[in-house]
């Protein structure tokens, strides 16, 4: 994903004379003033989605939005349907999420594989493990598996493992022709523990843990992590000891959710539950009056299109969190709570008077700007307050019924170090490219017959 675009606050509106606001009403203590909060804002965000248009592409959105958010908003989707129990868009997030899965079925297709990078594949993998620990509505049997998905695409991020800089994890981007294949940030690592951590938990083999552990050890060991548990943005591979300290709300929150699951699945250890609890603390850099905020762009109004989103994020994962590390439940509630109201009040912008801002301050009105980020932002804080009302993410022995298949993808070893790039490894990748769009336009051209 590109952090570095010009484009900020897309999506921006002007009121109007004729523009009278509605706005939301929300009531935290009523399960159908939370719902149908949640049932118009996500109303106004999948009217953005054209991918379910005639002659677009399904799972992706329109510009100026990168492949990676579409990934990110149908896992808000699976989330929607999760905490509230409408349907009303299970069709198109399971159309979506089976769509841009590619020839490899490790989200690799080939109208974005060339310029993917780890943490734009890994977003949709985490939306394919939240369809699993949800029981979202199962593929059909001769299509790929919510769970085989995830490790799928675990595996290939596993090959990618780079030993040869820094002494370890993932570089940003995929191919060595891409600006950032020289950057490993905290995203695509996180991303990987994360996604480790929960494979862990839901299929109890001890290999997903380890990588877990041994990603989470290495971004300690480079200080992406510090000792206080704030949480930075990346290193150069040119100089590995020259960290790049801007502090991003999902940065945080993908490590939460982790070291939560492996609190989880080791029995709730000491030090997996003291590095949770750490990483909570940690947080408290992104909350003004127990609000949350962007802080590293949200006030000066500079926040990217990617950045626009990123808060929903750390609300997705911190509700998630309370279900599989109790202990932490009153801590973050009191954070979800008064953001979600605060989320509320900035959902009076736009045509429809319902459209959502990104700026959460106590008692604000519409801060004027609007788009998927926002929405999505939006949603994630206020629907996370109907936890209470659904059960814990299931395992593969508490109810799951997704099947996996650690084989997928698997001409790419779990083990393999990659070699600094050569002018002959960027003619492989661009080979590999376009092997994949043969592969891709061959398969339509089967389908239009």
């Amino acid at each position: 994903m590109n952090f570095h675009c010009s484009l900020a606050y897309a999506g921006m509106a002007i009121l109007t004379e004729g523009h009278f606001a509605r706005a939301i009403t929300l009531d935290l203590q009523s399960q159908d003033s939370i719902k149908n909060a949640a049932s118009t804002i996500a109303h106004d965000m999948m009217g953005i989605y054209t991918g379910n248009h005639l002659g677009d592409i399904p799972g992706s959105l329109p510009d100026p939005y990168y492949w990676w958010e579409a990934g990110a908003m149908f896992g808000a989707m699976v989330d929607y349907w999760y905490y509230t129990g409408d349907t009303t868009y299970n069709d198109i997030t399971f159309e979506a999420l089976l769509f841009q899965v590619g020839p490899l079925e490790n989200y690799l297709p080939p109208n974005e594989t060339k310029t993917e990078g780890n943490d734009d594949q890994c977003f949709w993998a985490l939306s394919a493990m939240s369809a699993a620990e949800t029981n979202f509505h199962n593929p059909p049997k001769a299509r790929p598996q919510w769970l085989a998905l995830a490790q799928a695409v675990f595996n290939s991020q596993a090959s990618r493992w780079d030993t040869f800089s820094c002494g370890g994890g993932l570089r940003w981007q995929i191919f060595p022709f891409n600006k950032g294949y020289n950057y490993k940030n905290t995203i695509s690592n996180g991303c990987f523990f994360n996604l480790g951590a929960r494979l862990a938990r839901y299929t109890g083999n001890d290999t997903y843990a380890e990588w877990a552990e041994k990603t989470w050890n290495w971004m300690t060991s480079v200080g992406l992590v510090n000792d206080e548990h704030h949480v930075y943005d990346g290193i150069d591979t040119k100089n590995c000891h020259e960290v790049n300290h801007i502090q991003w709300t999902y940065n945080a929150g993908v490590l939460l959710l982790g070291a939560a699951n492996l609190y989880n699945y080791t029995d709730g250890s000491d030090l997996w539950g003291s590095r949770t609890w750490g990483l909570l603390q940690g947080l408290e850099v992104f909350f003004r009056k127990s609000i949350m905020e962007e802080v590293a762009c949200e006030s000066a109004a500079a926040c990217n299109v990617d950045e626009l989103s990123f808060k929903a994020y750390l609300s997705r994962w911190m509700a998630a969190t309370t279900k599989i590390a109790p202990f932490t439940y009153d801590a973050i509630m009191s954070y979800l709570r008064p953001s979600a109201a605060a989320a509320a009040s900035q959902c009076s912008g736009g045509p429809s008077g319902t459209m959502c801002g990104i700026s959460w301050k106590s008692g604000s009105d519409w801060d004027g700007s609007s788009g998927v980020g926002q929405q999505m932002a939006a949603l994630e804080v206020i629907q996370s307050n109907l936890l209470q009302q659904v059960t814990g993410p299931v395992t593969g022995t508490t109810g799951g019924t997704s099947d996996g298949s650690g084989s997928l993808a698997s001409g790419q070893r779990l083990t393999h170090n990659i070699a600094p790039a050569t002018r002959g490894d960027k003619i492989g990748a661009g080979f590999l490219t376009t092997v994949l769009l043969v592969i891709y336009i061959g398969g339509l051209c089967f389908m239009i017959k």
